[in-house]
């Protein structure tokens, strides 16, 4: 009646099994180490970084217990680990000193960490530690400025090729476009002619029009006006922030914050996250993506040597550098919706491109005359320009197309990741970066881990007095259950705060109610003259209805600060929802597991301990029926 089949036994230990497993990397710490990663888009991290980190150690005199290549793309990372604290800060002085070729503008990012202990064969298997926020663990803040004049010289820059499309499209002849400062100057030969331009370009509500003179020349003077430039810097703070909270899902961090900070200033805190070299990388691609014309009256090869036109500049860093483009800007990144690496007709990597529906007009506008020339891919970092590639025009360019002449699928990849993360409407720079380190949350760990500990004390000795052997499996039953949930949350690599600690209690609390639940119903149908085997089997049978109602409406409201909640809300939601889960198995399945483990075995068991059961009747109310054994 009470024994499980050999599987639910297996099952029980398969499950403590892989329950110790993952929660066993909490407990082997961290190295101090510094993790070297690309400081450019155009400069790639490889096994010959490895080799110039080793040797500027060995120059330096300081020695590493490992060195190691991590990662893949734009992640990709060398990291040293350290004996202590000393030799770590002392390598990062020598690493920036001799990989960097100018400090202003590195071309490694060199930045102190902690390295996990957690062997290698765990982390294989994804048993890794769990993370914790940072009121606990401590985390990452940065604070960023955004470059509004960016966002203004983009801004005008389209204007400029939209007056210039404009014009050319309505068959308005003009004597040139020049920009001054932040306005357009377009000259005519002629009144009507300016006139006829005006028509054209007053349908633009953002745009004010006003008549110049120069000399013999006639201008018209296109400036944005005020409140579409305030609505543009707005719009512009916006599209960083959604932006980078599509980087920051690359980190798989839980629960970030990323907010306006003022008019022109985004906070970003990311609460668990140890890896601050790689979140630096990521946030730290504030790039602006523009494609631009080639210019195809400059010979390939004599870039560096030949006359520039006016209207065109020459860029030379990048992969696809030495290149002349026009300065006129035929699209940004904003217009980009999805980009996957891939591979053209010939088999050759490549990358799919799919914009929106300005995005599409805008490029076939841009595309149609232009089949068979080169279109270039630049990246703004700092206020200066990259070539990413500069690929041919096969056709006519829609909504949906493909650059192609990537290289290689590594380089295929790379450039879809940046282009799917969404490029940034303006440069970003980093104000104010703070890493907060573990000991502002020790004590917040101490009490947690002393409260968590003390209560489950607390609650098996109440269990084992008043219930007795069967009070004893109840406590094993409750341990299996932490176990359970603190390998969840490692397994899943979710960011525990203090909130999450108190659901951690909260759960302990719940799931003792289930066994509690059950064992006063054992005793219940003891009282009411069942055999030890039929009340236990009646006991668990019964009492489950009645756990899992209270299970589900209480999951049901965690469900609810899940989806409504946020911040500290989401981070108490998440491990109670989980430690629901658990306590319901633990306390139904693995409990009874123990309790036939141990009784099933009997065939004729005429007693158990389960502490004193009083017998039912007003006869005498000093009788009493003790099963102990």
């Amino acid at each position: 009646m009470n024994r499980y089949p050999v599987w639910k036994y297996l099952l029980i230990a398969i499950a403590l099994l892989l329950g110790a497993l993952y929660t066993a990397p909490n407990y082997f710490g961290e190295s101090p180490a510094l993790q070297v990663t690309s400081g450019r888009s155009t400069i790639n991290v490889t096994s010959a970084t490895t080799t110039l980190v080793e040797d500027a150690l060995k120059r330096a005199g300081i020695p590493t217990t490992a060195t190691s290549l991590e990662g893949s793309g734009h992640s990709t990372s060398v990291r040293a680990r350290f004996a202590g604290t000393d030799e770590q800060f002392r390598a990062k002085l020598a690493l920036e000193r001799d990989l960097n070729r100018d400090p202003a503008n590195p071309d490694y990012i060199v930045t102190v960490n902690l390295v996990k202990n957690t062997p290698a064969w765990m982390q294989k298997i994804n048993a890794l530690p769990m993370n914790l926020g940072l009121d606990l663990r401590g985390g990452v803040h940065f604070l960023l400025q955004v470059d509004t004049r960016a966002v203004l010289d983009t801004k005008v820059k389209g204007i400029q090729a939209s007056v210039r499309s404009q014009l050319r499209d309505n068959n308005v002849r003009h004597a040139g476009i020049e920009r001054v400062g932040n306005n357009i100057e377009v000259r005519f030969r002629d009144a009507e002619t300016r006139a006829a331009a005006r028509n054209v370009l007053a349908k633009q509500t953002d745009l004010t029009l006003a008549d110049a003179a120069d000399g013999a020349d006639l201008k018209l003077v296109v400036t944005l006006k005020p409140e579409a430039l305030k609505r543009t810097v707005e719009e512009g703070v916006k599209q960083n922030i959604v932006t980078l909270s599509k980087r920051i899902n690359e980190l798989g961090t839980t629960e970030p914050i990323i907010q306006q900070q003022g008019a022109d200033r985004i906070v970003v805190q990311l609460p668990g996250v140890q890896d601050v070299a790689r979140a630096k990388d990521i946030i730290g691609r504030t790039a602006t993506l523009e494609l631009r014309m080639v210019d195809s009256s400059v010979t390939p090869g004599t870039e560096l040597s030949a006359a520039i036109p006016l209207n065109s500049e020459l860029f030379t860093e990048g992969r696809g550098a030495p290149i002349v483009v026009s300065k006129d800007v035929i699209l940004t990144g904003d217009y980009i919706s999805s980009a996957v690496a891939s591979f053209d007709q010939n088999q050759q990597p490549a990358v799919s491109l799919d914009l929106n529906g300005d995005g599409g007009r805008i490029i076939r506008q841009a595309t149609r005359d232009n089949v068979g020339k080169r279109m270039a891919i630049l990246l703004k970092e700092k206020g200066k320009y990259s070539v990413l590639s500069a690929p041919t025009i096969q056709s006519e360019l829609g909504s949906t197309f493909q650059i192609t002449n990537m290289g290689t699928s590594e380089d295929a990849n790379e450039l879809a990741l940046l282009l799917r993360s969404g490029a940034l409407s303006a440069p970003m720079e980093f104000i104010e970066e703070r890493v907060i380190g573990p000991q502002l949350g020790a004590e917040n760990i101490e009490r947690g881990l002393h409260s968590t500990v003390w209560g489950f004390v607390a609650i098996a000795i109440f269990m084992i007095l008043y219930y007795h052997l069967v009070g004893f499996f109840s406590a094993l039953a409750l341990a299996a259950n932490v176990l359970f949930l603190l390998a969840i949350l490692s397994m899943m690599q979710i960011t525990l705060t203090l909130p999450g600690i108190a659901a951690i209690a909260l759960a302990l609390g719940m799931a003792i109610d289930a066994n509690v639940l059950i064992n006063e119903r054992i005793r219940e149908e003891l009282r009411a003259g069942q055999p030890p085997q039929a009340a236990i089997s009646a006991g668990f049978k019964h009492a489950w209805d009645t756990i899992f109602d209270s299970n589900v409406t209480t999951l049901i409201v965690g469900l609810a600060l899940l989806v409504f909640g946020s911040g500290a809300v989401r981070g108490f939601a998440v491990v109670h929802c989980l430690g629901i889960l658990t306590s319901m198995f633990s306390a139904v399945f693995v409990a009874r597991g123990f309790v036939n483990a141990w009784y099933g075995r009997k065939k004729k068991l005429t007693k158990m301990s389960i502490g004193t059961v009083w017998a039912e009747g007003l006869a005498s109310p000093n009788k009493k029926q003790a099963t102990q054994d």
